[in-house]
This record gives structure tokens, sequence and C-alpha cells, in this order.
């Protein structure tokens, strides 16, 4: 199905394969803010210096910074207002840098109606290559 743009939708009308999307660019704002907000202050994010001499060569981004946009594309499009994380989880592939463009997919993977709970794919990709994976479980009051 193609990329749905909703503000709300109810558990009985969710359907497998529905999906939305969210892009983002990473910026050295954001990482500063997330470091600020979380207390993760790892110097692989937020030295310029420490992250040249690492396996990576340049700063990373914190892996959390992307798994957040699937909590706005539930929070705010599929199923919306309301809904309440149930779990996650996720596998970092690749390493986030700053200046990529993160774009987040969700995808529809299962609708449990009686128990209002909706099963999700949730992959982050970055120039088509797969740099995150995960599900997600999403209740409905």
């Amino acid at each position: 199905m193609d990329d749905v743009i909703l503000s709300y939708i109810p558990v009985e009308k969710i359907k497998i394969g529905m999906r939305v999307s969210y892009s983002q660019t990473i910026t050295d704002a954001d990482i500063k803010a997330y470091a600020g907000l979380s207390g993760d202050h790892n110097p692989v994010h937020v030295s310029q210096e420490y992250a040249e001499e690492s396996r990576y060569g340049r700063r990373l981004a914190h892996g959390l910074i992307s798994i957040g946009f699937f909590s706005a594309l539930f929070g705010m499009r599929l199923p919306g207002p309301g809904c309440v994380y149930v779990s996650q989880n996720m596998k970092f592939k690749k390493p986030v840098y700053i200046d990529d463009t993160v774009t987040a997919i969700a995808e529809v993977t299962d609708v449990n109606i009686e128990r209002k709970r909706v099963f999700f794919s949730t992959n982050c990709y970055v120039k088509n290559k797969l740099v995150i994976s995960g599900e997600a479980e999403i209740y409905i009051p």
C-alpha cells in the first residue's frame, strides 16, 4: 500500500500493509539537544576529536534519535493521537552520522482488534540502506 497520512484511525480500520514514513536530516544541534535531554554525552557523539580516533572516523548520531521518529509516526499519523507504545525492539545495523537523512518506515504487520493492538515492522534507512530494523506493538485505547 502507499503511504497514508492520517491524524487518527480506529483499530477496526487498520489493515496489514498500511505504512507511514518520516524523513529527517540529523544535525549537530539534534545530537547536542539529545545529549542534553538524555544525559548521554558519550564522546563518540559529541566530540569530533574523539570520534575521529574511533573506528567510525566521525561523530555518530545517538541511535535513539532515529528510533524516536517512530513515536511521532505512531502518535501523530498511524494510528494517531491517543495510542500508546507497548513495546519496541531494534537492531542497529549501520551507524548514522551527522548530516545523514534518516527515513523511518512503519508498516502494519498484524492487527488484534479484540485486544486493540497493532503490530508494526519498524525500519530506518539512510541512502536506501537499512540502518535500524525492529518491531513495535501499539495499543489503541
